[in-house]
């Protein structure tokens, strides 16, 4: 046995002690967000996409999130198709989106995440519906489940555990976002991420 082993499974077991006790704590770390530096992370433009949902919280696409390019990690089914949301929430209507039949999964390329990055948004359509988690290592923490409709709709704020990840990892982390399908042949499109006060 590795003489890594007993100290790899403690931090594990740390991570996920403190993601079960802080869960309740979100509000707090996230009114805490100002006092994280967030220089070393990679950022892109913040936009306002769900305003026409009464959501008008500032969000930032996720990594290659509106599926115009390859990028995410595609198992079981899931892939690129043609067609998009019709909202142009990203500045312009797309041409692709993505289709996660049961069993499939999609994870994006790692990007940066601190406290103020709390909740992930995106659109669904089609029948069934889509499990999201963040992954952190080899560590998988669910945080919600979406359910398409036969319109294109955002779905519901999912908040992640990304506070908690972060201020674990000594106040940021790399981590993906991954999207499983539950049942039927969701389709999603345009992954946002909503960093709170950054600006």
């Amino acid at each position: 046995m590795s003489r890594y082993g007993p100290r790899l499974r403690g931090r594990r077991s740390t991570l996920s002690a403190l993601v079960l006790a802080a869960a309740l704590a979100l509000p707090a770390s996230a009114a805490r967000a100002d006092s994280i530096d967030l220089t070393t992370c990679e950022t892109s433009v913040l936009r306002q996409p769900f305003v026409p949902w009464a959501d008008v919280a500032w969000y930032e696409l996720s990594p290659r999130g509106d599926f115009e390019q390859p990028g995410w990690a595609l198992n079981g089914g899931a892939q690129r198709v043609p067609g998009s949301e019709p909202y142009a929430a990203t500045g312009k209507v797309g041409n692709w989106s993505l289709t996660l039949p049961a069993g499939s999964s999609a994870r994006s390329p790692l990007t940066c995440v601190d406290a103020r990055y709390p909740t992930v948004r995106f659109f669904i359509a089609g029948t069934g519906s889509v499990a999201v988690s963040v992954v952190y290592g080899d560590i998988t923490i669910p945080a919600g489940v979406a359910v398409a409709g036969s319109t294109w709709f955002p779905s519901p704020i999912t908040l992640t555990t990304s506070p908690i990840v972060a201020t674990a990892s000594g106040g940021s982390a790399r981590v993906s976002v991954r999207l499983t399908g539950v049942s039927g042949n969701p389709r999603v499109d345009d992954i946002f991420i909503d960093p709170w006060n950054r600006g």
